[in-house]
């Protein structure tokens, strides 16, 4: 092989290369990101994660993990769940944007914090269709 052909075939595998790898959590149109259970979150399957005050649940997307604990208040029976990035003062509320889908958006809390454990749902993987920049 000459030197032409292999810069040639180098040129041709890097786009394919690049392509393989997608991001987590796949290459759905409009999403960046997944929030998931981190190692520390339990037994709960398929990267999901218990909606209750301190649960460790991490951002996965853009080749990186970002480490983060959720926040959770209610009004009565309504209940908001906060994500805060590890080291930050920001909380970002999950804005239901469809099934196991949401946006992440910077607002302070509202509500009064729900007690220890509250309300304990079991909650799958969120997919992202906003990413901050962390």
């Amino acid at each position: 092989m000459n030197f032409n052909t292999v810069a040639a075939l180098l040129l041709a595998t890097i786009p394919m290369a690049a392509y393989a790898a997608p991001d987590y959590p796949n290459t759905e149109e409009g999403v960046c990101g997944a929030l998931i259970g981190s190692s520390n979150s339990g037994d709960v399957a398929s990267g999901g994660f218990l909606l209750r005050e301190g649960e460790p649940v991490d951002f996965v997307g853009g080749g990186k993990t970002v480490h983060g604990v959720l926040h959770v208040f209610h009004d009565g029976d309504l209940y908001r769940a906060y994500w805060q990035p590890a080291g930050s003062h920001e909380k970002y509320v999950f804005a239901n944007d469809g099934v196991n889908r949401i946006q992440l958006i910077s607002t302070p809390p509202r509500g009064v914090p729900a007690r220890p454990g509250e309300p304990g749902s079991t909650m799958p993987a969120q997919k992202v269709e906003s990413c901050p920049q962390f």
